[in-house]
């Protein structure tokens, strides 16, 4: 009885769409090879546009997106669920953060999809990447108040 009560409920249809959503995307990410180490090492080396190509269209279609948002005619209340929120000035932490992300992603071959994803293909040595990944994001939630900001 409680078995059918869970499977009836609104959170676990979210749940299952949710899963759902995963899979796809993680088959997506393996077809495409955007979880491939190799093809990320190719990119970091500047040996091939595969990666390029993936990630500008990625940045194109948020581009538009987030344009379209802007100029739908209830913006206000789209920006408000999606949390579109203005950022704020510094480059420095911008280029600090993401030269860390990029060493990371450089030394592990992948970022946190494709470590995701690439776990969820058989690649056991990713939990120890997931792992680091947690821990890093841990620490930075500990130190967050004391650095400048």
């Amino acid at each position: 009885m409680a078995i059918v009560r869970i499977l009836n409920s609104k959170k676990m249809f979210k749940t299952l769409k949710f899963i759902l959503a995963g899979i796809v995307f993680g088959i997506i990410m393996i077809k495409s090879q955007a979880a491939s180490w190799y093809r990320i090492r190719e990119m970091f080396l500047f040996e091939s546009f595969h990666m390029f190509g993936i990630i500008g269209t990625a940045v194109a279609a948020g581009i538009i997106g987030i344009y379209l948002i802007k100029k739908c005619s209830d913006r206000e209340k789209i920006k408000e669920a999606v949390g579109l929120k203005p950022k704020e000035h510094g480059i420095w932490r911008y280029l600090l953060g993401g030269t860390i992300f990029g060493i990371g992603w450089a030394l592990t071959g992948a970022c946190p999809g494709p470590m995701v994803v690439n776990f969820g293909s058989g690649y056991a040595a990713m939990a120890v990447v997931i792992l680091a990944a947690i821990a890093g994001t841990a620490f930075y939630g500990i130190i967050k108040n004391k650095l400048p900001h």
